[in-house]
């Protein structure tokens, strides 16, 4: 169902960007100018050391539309996003690089799959002008996600992703957890999750922030939020499992000793002995662990107002 009376918010994180933002204000504004729909540009300046908010104030001057936030230093780009949608009050919230690789022009496509029902929209940048070192180590990053979350994306770390506005509001973000937008917001009950083919320009200005660093804080990121969608409301589930399996190796080695030593074999100084009794001990504090989360988990949901979508009184 088209919404022909809605707002959108473009909420647009950087870092040392000063050369790119002119021109992407200038094609933003005329893309939303073209929608006909009230907008606004909400850079966030996550601790650029460049003339990038000078820039961003000079902007202000000539399109009402700009908002901004500056941080004192860099505190991540998850950090940045979380704090431009607290700002954002559009129906629909675009989320972009401000490198100029993400195309302002497919802001009109990503709101018309939300038009069609969809909770959020992700970029796909089926063509992409980065080096090998970038594309090769996001190819993999993309599979694993994509089997792990069950969710059928292509680019999970594409910039350019449309939501709806309660989307936003409802997903907690810290760490490197901007990457898996689409994995919280699932947990979080929206599961009208697509994706579009949208172009993606070579970088104009300045040099890519990607590195290995980042890689590697993604992939234990992943592992995060696998626990937390999967297991952080049932997380004797997960220490349970790991728990069960070394007491039974530890009970199975110790019952295999204790019939050694009723046929008369002595046991007292085999080092297996000790592994038997370690193993015991070790599942005993992980199942106890899980049982000390359930109880942190069943005191949370008791304070914890669930998000009610609608309701009729």
């Amino acid at each position: 169902m088209t919404d022909s009376n809605y707002s959108i918010s473009v909420v647009i994180p950087l870092f040392n960007e000063e050369e790119s933002l002119p021109e992407l204000t200038e094609k933003i504004h005329t893309v939303a100018t073209r929608m006909g729909v009230v907008y606004e540009i909400i850079f966030v300046d996550d601790g650029s050391t460049d003339n990038s908010y000078t820039v961003i104030q000079k902007l202000k001057q000539q399109y009402a539309a700009v908002k901004a936030l500056r941080f004192r230093k860099n505190f991540g780009k998850s950090t940045a996003l979380s704090e431009g949608f607290k700002m954002a009050t559009g129906t629909y919230v675009i989320t972009m690089d401000a490198d100029l690789q993400d195309d302002p022009e497919e802001i009109p496509h990503l709101v018309n799959k939300l038009q069609d029902g969809n909770d959020l929209v992700s970029g796909w940048k089926k063509v992409r002008h980065d080096p090998v070192s970038k594309t090769i180590p996001s190819r993999f990053f993309n599979f694993v996600t994509r089997v792990m979350s069950g969710i059928r994306l292509h680019d999970f770390n594409c910039g350019l992703k449309a939501y709806r506005r309660e989307v936003v509001k409802d997903v907690n973000l810290y760490g490197e957890l901007h990457r898996y937008i689409p994995v919280l917001a699932k947990w979080e009950g929206y599961r009208r999750i697509t994706e579009i083919v949208v172009h993606h320009h070579p970088r104009k200005y300045g040099q890519s922030k990607f590195g290995l660093s980042r890689f590697l804080k993604g992939f234990l990121d992943l592992i995060t939020v696998v626990f937390l969608t999967r297991y952080v409301k049932r997380p004797l589930h997960f220490f349970g499992f790991f728990g069960s399996l070394s007491l039974l190796a530890g009970l199975g080695i110790c019952g295999y000793l204790s019939l050694d030593w009723f046929l008369g074999t002595p046991i007292g100084q085999r080092p297996i002995l000790f592994l038997g009794i370690l193993l015991i001990m070790i599942g005993f504090q992980i199942i106890s662990t899980g049982l000390i989360g359930e109880m942190l988990v069943h005191n949370f949901n008791r304070q914890k107002e669930v998000p009610v979508k609608e309701r009729i009184e």
